[in-house]
């Protein structure tokens, strides 16, 4: 059953009055942070919008769970919306899970496991054809209006013409406003409609605003020609080098990175970090620094959420547009003795926000159900009235949405790691290889991660006692438990199609 299928009216009881939308920008531990957070916004009764929803998708890179503290915008998001707790990356490592995302593929199936190379990155990704069925292509032929703005996939510069005449821009996007390594946020250049234009050091260039103005400028306009449309705003902030704006770079004085239970402490009975040495003094201070400047650098993020949610509000298109915000994989910072990085199978790595508002959606509300992006291609072909692309291997989540979650969902999902990053010219290069976990399949369900290694190592954390992941307990499974395990990670890890992956995700919980 989805959105699609019960039709608007069935669904909608509650909307969003999005006038005033913006929540209070002062962020936690900032000098203001004392007063509480206000929005002139509420939550009222409108009628169901007679057409498909817009959709705005804001994905960011690197974010953790631990930054939306900072963010008051994305704390607004979910009162209005809903909070999937157990939505997870395929891989915590940018280009495959952007691929994944693009495609609704594990990344076995879009064979994209590593940022660039020969088994990954922008130009395999194009060679093979991949760029021709996206979810963009998907929602233009649906008669969308579309627009991406900020970071593709690793490798893509602005000015490649992949054999054209003019700077290549990709199938299925109307608008196109994408940058190559654009990470320090100034001096970088875009590729805009087939225009590449340099932008410079002034406050005014900082990227993430930049990208705020063009996506508040593309809904105004197609807002007025009433057509339905879906933007992608891909910040490359907080990713290192971790750049905030100039206003924010003194904000949160002496903020530090979390002490939690797995602060620079290796887990108990693990395999590939087995005498792996504690952090040192240095590490410490600088992981602090590193963290601090994060939280300065979503601060244009947290205030870009509330700025498109106005603009949509005073384009009058709020009640019928949905807003998704998430993250294409997490980040550690001192965790298990590891300084600031991902690539592991950690919930800090692969369990990243997903929030969603908008029409149909239960606001204040928490989803448990262990969801994934491969689903967000077949949920935006279910809110544009399309069947789910055939080559996905995701589920549409619209009806976990509504708030009566439906009779069957998935028990676990698949995060696969391979070839991990070790070329000095990937921007997630990791210098000591005490840092990078060996190439893995994992499973991950709502209470517990299993992992096999590629060497034949295991190890399984009960986060249902150990939320923190600090104690792997593969050991004290019985034989025919650590078979179950097995068979299903192979399952996963083989799957192909939605129905496929399906079956191979409800075979063990």
């Amino acid at each position: 059953m989805s959105l699609r299928t019960l039709g608007y009216p069935a669904l909608v009881a509650m909307s969003l009055v999005l006038a005033g939308c913006s929540a209070d920008p002062t962020p936690p531990g900032s000098p203001a942070a004392a007063r509480p957070a206000t929005s002139a916004s509420a939550v009222a009764v409108q009628p169901a919008p007679a057409a498909r929803p817009n959709i705005v998708l804001v994905l960011v890179d690197d974010l953790s769970m631990n930054l939306v503290q900072y963010m008051p915008n994305v704390r607004k998001l979910q009162q209005d919306g809903t909070t999937f707790t157990n939505y997870t990356v395929t891989d915590s490592l940018c280009c495959p899970s952007r691929a994944s995302l693009l495609k609704g593929q594990f990344p076995h199936n879009t064979g994209i496991v590593k940022n660039h190379g020969s088994d990954g990155g922008f130009l395999l990704f194009h060679s093979r054809g991949q760029e021709r069925s996206t979810f963009a292509t998907d929602l233009q032929g649906a008669g969308y209006r579309t627009a991406f703005l900020g970071k593709y996939l690793n490798e893509y510069q602005p000015g490649l013409r992949m054999g054209g005449t003019r700077p290549y821009v990709p199938p299925g996007w109307d608008q196109w406003f994408a940058g190559g390594n654009a990470y320090p946020n100034f001096d970088y250049k875009l590729n805009e409609n087939g225009r590449i234009v340099s932008y410079g050091s002034k406050p005014q260039d900082y990227l993430t605003d930049v990208l705020a103005a063009k996506a508040s400028n593309f809904i105004s306009t197609t807002a007025a020609t009433g057509q339905p449309f879906l933007v992608e705003v891909s910040t490359y902030t907080p990713h290192h080098p971790y750049t905030p704006a100039p206003r924010d770079a003194n904000l949160f004085p002496g903020l530090r990175a979390p002490r939690t239970p797995a602060w620079d402490r290796a887990p108990a009975g693990t395999v590939w970090l087995a005498g792996k040495p504690k952090l040192t003094t240095a590490q410490k201070l600088r992981l602090d620094q590193e963290f601090r400047l994060r939280a300065q650098s979503v601060q244009a993020i947290d205030r870009m959420i509330g700025q498109l949610r106005t603009t949509l509000a005073q384009a009058g298109v709020a009640d019928r547009t949905v807003v998704m915000f998430t993250s294409d994989n997490g980040y550690h910072m001192g965790e298990y003795t590891l300084p600031s990085g991902k690539q592991t199978a950690f919930d800090t790595d692969v369990n990243v926000p997903l929030v969603v508002a908008g029409p149909g959606i239960e606001p204040g509300r928490s989803a448990a159900q262990v969801v994934a992006n491969v689903d967000l291609r077949p949920t935006f072909a279910d809110w544009a009235g399309l069947p789910a692309p055939s080559e996905t291997d995701g589920r549409s989540i619209t009806p976990l949405l509504s708030g009566s979650a439906p009779a069957e969902w998935r028990h676990g999902t698949l995060i696969e790691h391979h070839d991990p990053a070790t070329d000095p010219k990937d921007p997630d290069y990791e210098k000591n290889s005490l840092n990078i976990p060996p190439s893995y399949d994992a499973l991950r369900t709502g209470t517990f991660t299993y992992i096999e290694y590629v060497n034949g190592a295991v190890e399984y954390f009960d986060r249902t006692t150990d939320p923190h992941m600090i104690k792997n307990v593969a050991g004290t499974l019985s034989p025919e438990r650590l078979g179950e395990l097995r068979a299903a990670v192979r399952g996963l890890a083989t799957c192909v199609g939605a129905d496929a992956c399906w079956a191979a995700s409800r075979t063990v919980s």
